[in-house]
């Protein structure tokens, strides 16, 4: 992909690191170049020193072993230093670019992408390609230099004893390999695993009156001991390959320095080496089974890694809204609240390759009319607000607020001009000041405690013991009566002409419900409102209502004259009095 985000993120990080990735060059030969020396110093000592018992410079080369010794751990540390550096730039150039895109992606993808999936492509993936550019690539390349740096060292000593070497790589290889990725799969099911545990005491906590109530206590203690029954059968095989894996790479070791012995016997005398070149070799074999296991492990990263990398560049090439007027206020679209004319020209919408959902309708709306959208489960009502806001595009058509499609208007403006009202307040982390401002910046404190005054919540706020700079560290702060104000609250504080209610009343008491409804009944005398209604006992009086069946618009009209035209409208109103009563 030429337009890949992470060859995009990577190559700005190169651009701004130029100095950075020249040292970490230089410190990777470094680390090769200098892990070979102390072997080549150890056979000076023997041959030169320890064998004919000459003590002349002896000392010298001790020192300069232990130099080599000091440059290789700063060396290292260098390395690690740099690429840990460097990996998290590149981390969060990615996760900058990521957001950026975030805020141009078509609404549609978070109707087909769970946000936990969405979640895990910011965090998992991006971490994953963190190590193709740490412990993947840079480390698999500084492992094969020091491989290839020991057999051309044992090489030179012995021809013999470097074809061994080639011929024992591929054995190393394959055992530390088997062990790797039996070791990756149970780990990898023992997260699962753990993730089922942690689920099931989430679930049990957030169900625990019904659990009590259904008397299925024993049922969820069941499933809770079979869970953590398979997650300690797991985490056993886990330790069972950790604790087996070492000291067979220290068996294997062992074997192969003992052959080098033998074979380097007087009695053989096979690889014709001297006893410092022995031991030499000796520790250069030794120091030939940590980078072979760390090139394993560094595959299995860059595989990781590359699944990383092209999860997040499918994210980066997701369509992105398009057609945003950028030069379009609020208050060019709407210069007289008064004057809102908001129309449906043959709006049709489906999702993805789906039934169409809604289909061909056509509505005017009048400034600072009531209209309230009524129809059986899943006909369309919620999907019709959030195409009247631009937050999904129509599939067919065009939805327009005084002649401008609302997909133009750019998202920035939207809050001055839509005040959305859910059937749940969404808490955000901060004060309850930020609660209702969202933390725009342009919304005064004042702004705040008149829409709280507004809906009757100012003297309830005063109680608590900041007030207004309280944080909300729990959504059992408020009821659901005042979580349902406080959405009202956060809809008007931006003054918008159009207000949106989506069945605000379907989990509130009768006597909250009526509260609400009074609230709403006080906002709505100077804003076009448009609300879904689940009970039409409770609709706000609506100067019309709009009766959705099959995705079409089956009727409208006020609800006088539907009462005595529309079956479905007088026989829904009917059954509600004679529940209610």
């Amino acid at each position: 992909m030429n337009n890949s985000l992470t060859k995009k993120s990577l190559y700005q990080v190169i651009q701004k690191n130029q100095g950075l990735i020249a040292l970490l060059i230089f410190v990777v030969l470094g680390v090769v170049v200098i892990s070979l020396i102390p072997p080549q110093i150890l056979k000076i000592i023997i041959d030169n020193n320890l064998v004919p018992k000459n003590r002349e410079g002896l000392m010298r080369w001790a020192i300069v072993y232990l130099i080599v010794l000091l440059f290789i751990g700063v060396f290292d540390f260098l390395k690690e230093a740099i690429l840990t550096v460097l990996g998290q730039r590149v981390t969060k150039e990615i996760r900058m670019e990521m957001m950026v895109k975030l805020g141009k992606i078509n609404s549609q993808f978070f109707s087909s992408h769970e946000t936990g999936a969405v979640v895990s492509r910011f965090t998992n993936d991006v971490d994953a390609i963190n190590t193709l550019f740490t412990s993947g690539v840079v480390g698999m390349v500084i492992s094969s230099f020091k491989i290839i740096g020991i057999v051309i060292s044992i090489w030179f000593f012995s021809y013999k004893l470097g074809l061994l070497t080639l011929l024992l790589l591929p054995i190393i290889y394959g055992i530390i390999r088997l062990f790797q990725k039996r070791m990756l799969q149970a780990q990898i099911k023992n997260r699962i695993l753990v993730g089922q545990v942690n689920n099931h005491i989430s679930e049990s906590l957030n169900n625990m009156l019904m659990i009590k109530s259904y008397s299925k206590e024993k049922y969820m203690e069941q499933n809770y001991n079979r869970y953590l029954l398979d997650n300690f059968l797991t985490l056993d095989k886990v330790n069972f390959y950790d604790a087996v894996f070492s000291p067979l790479i220290q068996i294997l070791r062992a074997i192969v320095i003992a052959s080098i012995v033998i074979l380097s016997s007087a009695q053989l005398n096979f690889l014709g080496m001297s006893l410092g070149m022995i031991a030499a070799s000796i520790e250069l074999i030794s120091n030939l089974f940590e980078p072979v296991e760390n090139l394993g492990m560094q595959l299995q990263n860059i595989q990781q890694a590359v699944s990383g990398v092209r999860r997040v560049n499918e994210f980066y090439m997701e369509p992105e809204e398009d057609g945003k007027n950028d030069k379009l206020t609020a208050a060019k679209i709407i210069p007289d609240r008064s004057a809102v004319r908001l129309k449906f020209d043959n709006v049709s919408f489906r999702y993805e390759t789906g039934t169409d959902i809604l289909k061909n309708i056509n509505l005017t709306l009048n400034p600072l009319e009531k209209v309230t959208f009524v129809g059986r489960t899943g006909v369309g009502k919620s999907t019709l607000f959030k195409l009247i806001m631009g937050t999904l595009q129509p599939t067919e058509g065009v939805i327009s607020i005084n002649g401008i499609d609302v997909c133009a208007i750019p998202n920035r403006e939207k809050r001055r001009i839509f005040g959305y009202v859910e059937q749940r307040f969404h808490f955000i982390k901060g004060t309850v000041a930020e609660q209702i401002s969202l933390q725009d910046e342009g919304i005064t404190r004042g702004k705040i405690e008149e829409a709280l005054r507004f809906v009757g919540m100012m003297e309830y706020i005063e109680s608590l013991e900041n007030s207004l700079d309280t944080e909300v560290t729990s959504d059992s702060l408020f009821s659901q009566g005042q979580q349902q104000l406080l959405a009202i609250a956060r809809a008007i504080v931006t003054d918008p002409p159009l207000l949106l209610l989506d069945e605000i009343t379907a989990n509130l008491d009768s006597i909250t419900e009526e509260r609400v409804i009074s609230v709403l009944q006080k906002a709505s005398s100077a804003h076009t409102v448009l609300s879904i209604s689940h009970r039409l006992s409770s609709m706000i009086a609506s100067d019309s209502v709009v009766i959705l069946e099959n995705g079409r618009v089956k009727n409208a009209g006020s609800p006088e004259v539907l009462l005595q035209d529309d079956d479905w409208f007088s026989s829904q109103v009917a059954l509600e009095r004679l529940t209610w009563h």
